[in-house]
Formats: structure tokens, C-alpha cells, sequence
């Protein structure tokens, strides 16, 4: 039986469902530490909004924002996925565990049928 999805998981498949928050994770990934001037100006929103942004993803435990001088820069939590990781390979284990299941019952109906 797999395990439920706790407050962590919720948080971030909640924080993901946002193209927007997905983009700049994936700006992040490409561009490491950046401020979200810098993130801003490769998306077509504001940079109130990409702090909006940055601040569910924060939350989530997807990004941190460190101080360098007067700037906030922002660089992913890969950590941050791993308890969604383990939810996520449980679902498929058992998923495909049930899905095994239903082709022996297949198989072992089809030979009766021979």
C-alpha cells in the first residue's frame, strides 16, 4: 500500500501546478544563483510577480534566497523534491503491481481458453 501524501508533497505539486513557477525552476536549473531581476527579464511578468512566484517556491522547499551584498539571489532545493520523488515511485510501484497482477490474470485465463 502506498504511503499518503503528507503536508511536503502537497505543498509541492501545489507550488508546480504553476507554469510560471515551473519555468523558473527550470531558469534556476539552467542559470544557477540569480536575483529575480535577472529571472524576470526572461519571462514576460513582472518582478513583483516573480517574487510572488519565488516566495510559494520558497515555501514549497523548492528554492532558498541568500543575501550577496544588497541582492536576494535564487538557487534550487533539488532536496526539496524528495519526499514528492518517494510518493511519486510509490504511486508507480504500485501501480504497476496492479497492472502485473492483471496480466497474469490475462495470461492465465487465455490459456484456459486454448
Amino acid at each position: 500500500m502506498r504511503p499518503e501524501p503528507d503536508d511536503a508533497v502537497g505543498g509541492v505539486l501545489a507550488a508546480l501546478a504553476d507554469p510560471t513557477r515551473r519555468r523558473l525552476l527550470d531558469l534556476l536549473a539552467t542559470h544557477g544563483a540569480v536575483t529575480a531581476t535577472t529571472l524576470a527579464g526572461r519571462l514576460p511578468v513582472t518582478r513583483q510577480a516573480i517574487v510572488k512566484h519565488l516566495a510559494v517556491l520558497d515555501e514549497a522547499g523548492l528554492v532558498r534566497g541568500s543575501k550577496v551584498g544588497r541582492e536576494m539571489r535564487y538557487s534550487l532545493r533539488p532536496d526539496g523534491l524528495d519526499a514528492t520523488k518517494r510518493w511519486m515511485n510509490a504511486l508507480a510501484d504500485d501501480w504497476d503491481r496492479r497492472l502485473a497482477a492483471i496480466k497474469r490474470f490475462a495470461e492465465s485465463t487465455g490459456d484456459a481458453d486454448r
